[in-house]
């Protein structure tokens, strides 16, 4: 069976994930959209990030940067918010 996670090891486990993608740029655009929203998300919201982690990065960066049409399941205010960019600070 399982290991069930509570709320805040789920957040401890997104925030891992996030930000060990694979790639830099991945890292940056993950990583910096749950560092600047993590905090203001409920179930709903952590649900679908969790969901996201799933799908390949290629993919979520190329939503990200509307490269591609965005899946239905994953339409909605927090693509919108990943869409803007705002977040993303880049180390120099």
């Amino acid at each position: 069976m399982p290991e069930m996670l509570t709320t805040e090891g789920r957040f401890a486990r997104c925030k891992f994930r996030s930000w060990h993608r694979g790639t830099r740029e991945a890292d940056y655009m993950i990583g910096g959209f749950f560092d600047r929203y993590h905090a203001e998300w409920g179930e709903e919201e952590l649900a679908w990030f969790e969901a996201l982690l799933e799908e390949d990065d290629v993919d979520i960066m190329a939503w990200a940067l509307k490269t591609q049409p965005t899946p239905l399941r994953f339409q909605g205010e927090l693509i919108e918010k990943m869409q803007k960019l705002d977040y993303v600070d880049i180390p120099r």
